[in-house]
């Protein structure tokens, strides 16, 4: 649900509206001067329980950094962003923020789009996209409709994966492989 406002807002806006008692249990997001409360949507919610599955199983072999589902917020430049699962190496952080939005970027985000067709959350995402890769995080938008997942890298061409595909990220979680299609359930004939 995006909360609407007759004007765009500022940072310092932002938090004081976040910090109000009746916010406080919720999650907001600081895109492009809006202030966007965090959707909620079963079905991309097991999808990126998913992954962050897979990317727990792989951290407690390789205990390399932290991860964080969809309550974890991050400072992204200066937009606050709550990707529905983030990765950090200790070597860029070795602990986590205890309270507000992780002062760093992460460096691998994973947005799951919950609906594909909503053209303001399309919107946002672009927007979100423009802000990761200014601040160098890898990002990987998963689109349940069409079962693809884009992977999105500064200075980089883009690819879309497919369900014969497998995601990667060897830069920052080396040997990790997660095929696209053990993301989705299985298709119903």
């Amino acid at each position: 649900m995006t909360i609407q406002l007759k004007r765009r807002v500022t940072l310092d806006e932002f938090e004081a509206f976040i910090a109000y008692p009746e916010n406080t249990e919720k999650l907001f997001e600081f895109v492009s001067g809006e202030i966007v409360e965090v959707p909620s949507n079963p079905y991309a919610s097991k999808i990126a329980g998913k992954i962050f599955g897979e990317l727990y199983i792989y951290l407690k072999s390789n205990d390399i950094g932290h991860l964080t589902g969809e309550a974890g917020g991050y400072m992204v430049g200066g937009e606050r962003y709550a990707p529905d699962v983030a990765y950090i190496s200790y070597d860029r952080q070795p602990e986590l923020a205890g309270q507000g939005y992780n002062p760093n970027p992460p460096e691998l985000a994973v947005e799951v789009v919950s609906n594909a067709s909503n053209a303001e959350e399309q919107r946002r995402l672009r927007f979100k996209l423009t802000s990761y890769l200014a601040t160098g995080v890898m990002v990987w938008v998963v689109n349940t409709e069409e079962r693809r997942v884009e992977v999105y890298q500064a200075g980089q061409v883009a690819q879309e994966l497919d369900e014969r595909d497998t995601l990667k990220a060897e830069a920052i979680l080396p040997g990790f492989e997660l095929a696209i299609k053990d993301i989705f359930p299985p298709t119903k004939s």
